[in-house]
Order: structure tokens, then C-alpha cells, then sequence
């Protein structure tokens, strides 16, 4: 139970690659993925966990091995999140940019079909919004999150002189 069955370096080196690997397929679902979770989304995400575990540890069934796994897991995640948020290029990399999914009124059907959504889902998600149309929508937009931020055609505009990342800068 104590006695690690493998090199502390290898179940170290092991976890980074597995965290890397799922990093990479996670982003290839699309961002839809990871903002709607169904029950069969919640089926694949604890079984993958289940499928890696192995990768991570190999024979090592010890406290030391699992915990070791554990404590690379959070520290690289930790540098990531500081890499993304510090580096806008890693940022959007990682999480990709948000996606105009309708834009005065007017889908703009690409996209949609680019990030894997239908005109049905489209207009419940406007309907949530409490829009009764699409036509009623200035703008929405799948964010990196995959939720969908909408901007009603009622909104009232309001410009500004200075940007975001100039205020970023004080």
C-alpha cells in the first residue's frame, strides 16, 4: 500500500503526457461539450477518468503513487491557468475564442454548423432568453464556456473611447 511500485519521475512524466492528451481531446469536442453536460457527457467523463487512471500510475497501486498523480495533476493545472491568463495567445489556444451565432437577426449558419448546433437549438436557447424569435436578437454568441451569451435587439448600444485591454494595462 506504501511501496510505489513505479519511479516517482515515471508516474510524474506519465501524468503530464495523459493531462496533455485529454487537454487536446477535450478541445477537439468543441466547446459545445463542455457547457452542456448530459447524463451520457457525465457516462464519458467518469469513464475517461476510469481509462486514464492506469495511463498515470502504470502498475503502481501505492498512496504515494496516487497522490503523487493527484499533486501534478493540480500544479500543472495551476501553471496553465496562469499561462492562459497571462498570455492571451496561450488563452486562446487553450479555450479557443467565442463564435457570432446570429448576428441582427440573421443566423450565420457556418458557424452554427462549425461548432455542431442546430437551428432547433438555437432558437430554445433564444427562447430562454426570453425572445420569443431569432429575428429578435441582435446578437448571440457561443462563448468559450459553451454557454450563449444573447444581446436582444432591444438592447440599448453604449460606446465607449477606450478599450478592454487598455484598461487591462493600469
Amino acid at each position: 500500500m506504501f511501496r510505489m511500485g513505479t519511479e516517482w519521475w515515471a508516474i510524474a512524466l506519465r501524468t503530464l503526457l495523459v493531462y496533455g492528451g485529454v487537454i487536446v481531446l477535450l478541445r477537439l469536442a468543441g466547446k459545445r461539450e463542455l457547457g452542456q453536460m448530459t447524463v451520457f457527457d457525465l457516462v464519458v467523463v467518469l469513464l475517461l477518468a476510469n481509462a486514464v487512471q492506469n495511463a498515470m500510475t502504470g502498475p503502481d497501486f501505492s498512496v504515494q503513487g496516487g497522490l503523487l498523480a493527484a499533486a501534478v495533476l493540480i500544479l500543472v493545472n495551476r501553471g496553465v491557468s496562469m499561462l492562459r491568463i497571462r498570455h492571451g495567445v496561450w488563452g486562446r489556444l487553450l479555450e479557443g475564442t467565442p463564435t457570432v451565432l446570429v448576428e441582427d437577426g440573421r443566423v450565420i449558419m457556418p458557424h452554427l454548423q462549425r461548432e455542431g448546433i442546430d437551428e432547433q437549438e438555437l432558437e430554445m436557447v433564444v427562447r430562454e432568453h426570453g425572445i420569443d424569435s431569432i429575428r429578435g436578437v441582435r446578437m448571440a454568441i457561443l462563448e468559450t464556456d459553451g454557454t450563449v451569451s444573447i444581446v436582444p435587439g432591444s438592447a440599448q448600444i453604449v460606446r465607449t473611447h477606450r478599450r478592454v485591454r487598455q484598461l487591462k494595462k493600469r
